[in-house]
């Protein structure tokens, strides 16, 4: 039987008006500032970075904008403009990512993430420095007339993710490209091993969702050298984090000569030492390796995809566990209840915010915490209070007497993943003495026979 609805029959809008549906919306109503905590005083800032690749049958016939670009024109006009161009209307919005440079004592080495770093005594404000990093790190100047500075996405405050400790506070900025044509990237070597462009339209697709598996052993055996590492590794497997595999449709590699006192000369070294090095938790960056987004970047990402459809970036997100089969289980069934209460304390009106998208293996993000009503607001939590969507920011403290950032999702959580590992560890321990007890009462035996 058909619709009566008529609005049933119509065509999904495209991702290219959707996109400018969402910027238009991200632009009218910001986030809030989220204020550093007491005691920590750095800030950080990234550019996730637009621009939309023309179709082969809709090449446009001038690279630049042809729209007024002086000061009085407003951003919700230039987004119009741009839009409506039909190489706009038809093209393939894209996103700017880089892969860092692996570098020794960087928390986040060899890692997927966008243009940025952190902010200096002389940066005016925390979106500069976003300006700032991008035009040293892939040689961008967001601020000429070619780029359109949309607004920002959820600022977090990133703490340590086994810890309270906070970091720095995350402050992501959205610029759009209005050219066609993109300018050919400058790669500053000692940050940026890689740049890439991803199709929005890929980073939307369920099949580009993966995980990404984390060395943890070191976490648990900083004290014991190489060899509780690989007890702890060989005992509690990978820790393993959502995560999404990039499908880039164009890519710049940063070829430069590696510095000769870096160079390890793997023909003279000991078989130990080459055997070391390959177990070693030390990152580095293989151009071979797929590309996955993950943690804190993924969080950025999550808050950004959720305002576009189908709206399901809140799939993005699942709770971090370990592939060891008895250890998962263990996690699994002592923190049934507490995801499930969790997820009721969402449910009940609590605007309390986490994007739990973002955490890896050393750090975790949080959302700024607020206590609302259950009337609608622009600014509300997306989806099931999983840090997609808006929040309503910034308050000192929670209704539980936590200062800042508490986040309902994964309250609690990484205490019940502590009383996992020790179970786990108390259970291998146990399983390993009763087979050792049974080794010996079997050689026993047979010397008794003999």
């Amino acid at each position: 039987m058909e619709s009566m609805n008529p609005k049933s029959n119509e065509e999904p809008p495209s991702l290219p008006k959707s996109l400018h549906t969402a910027l238009n919306d991200l632009h009218r109503r910001p986030y809030p500032h989220v204020p550093n905590p007491p005691s920590c005083k750095k800030r950080a800032s990234v550019a996730l970075v637009l621009r939309v690749r023309p179709a082969y049958d809709h090449w446009p016939d001038s690279p630049s904008l042809p729209v007024e670009q002086d000061q009085a024109v407003s951003t919700e006009q230039r987004l119009k403009s741009f839009f409506y161009q039909p190489w706009v209307q038809h093209g393939s919005p894209e996103v700017l990512f880089i892969k860092r440079a692996s570098r020794v004592g960087d928390r986040w080495t060899g890692h997927v993430a966008f243009p940025g770093g952190k902010r200096d005594a002389e940066d005016t404000d925390d979106r500069a420095v976003a300006i700032r990093e991008t035009s040293e790190e892939v040689g961008l100047d967001l601020t000429t007339n070619d780029y359109i500075y949309i607004g920002n996405l959820p600022e977090r405050v990133v703490t340590t993710s086994w810890g309270s400790v906070p970091l720095m506070v995350l402050c992501p900025f959205v610029f759009l490209s209005t050219r066609s044509d993109s300018p050919t990237l400058k790669l500053q070597p000692t940050e940026v091993a890689s740049s890439h462009w991803v199709p929005l339209e890929s980073l939307l697709s369920p099949s580009a969702r993966t995980v990404e598996y984390v060395d943890m052993s070191q976490r648990f055996a900083n004290r014991g050298g190489l060899i509780a590492r690989l007890l702890c590794r060989s005992l509690m497997g990978w820790m393993e984090f959502a995560a999404i595999q990039l499908q880039p449709s164009e890519s710049l590699i940063c070829n430069t000569t590696p510095n000769p006192d870096t160079i390890t000369n793997q023909s003279s070294s000991s078989t130990f030492q080459r055997w070391k090095t390959c177990c070693s938790t030390a990152a580095s960056v293989d151009s071979t390796r797929p590309l996955h987004l993950w943690g804190l970047s993924l969080g950025i990402l999550a808050d950004f995809l959720d305002m576009l459809p189908p709206h399901t970036a809140v799939r993005l997100w699942k709770y971090p566990t370990f592939t060891s089969p008895d250890l998962r289980f263990i996690i699994s069934i002592l923190t049934y209840r507490l995801r499930k209460r969790n997820i009721l304390h969402v449910s009940s009106g609590a605007r309390t915010v986490i994007n739990n998208t973002a955490v890896d293996g050393q750090t975790v993000a949080l959302a700024v915490l607020q206590e609302t009503n259950t009337q609608h607001d622009h600014n509300d939590v997306g989806i099931g209070g999983l840090g997609v969507g808006r929040y309503y920011g910034a308050s000192d403290k929670a209704s539980d007497g936590s200062t800042y950032a508490v986040g309902i999702m994964l309250r609690g959580y990484y205490e019940k993943l502590r009383v996992a590992i020790y179970v786990f560890l108390a259970w291998r321990i146990a399983l390993g003495s009763v087979a050792a007890v049974y080794a010996w009462k079997f050689l026993r035996d047979r010397r008794i026979r003999r």
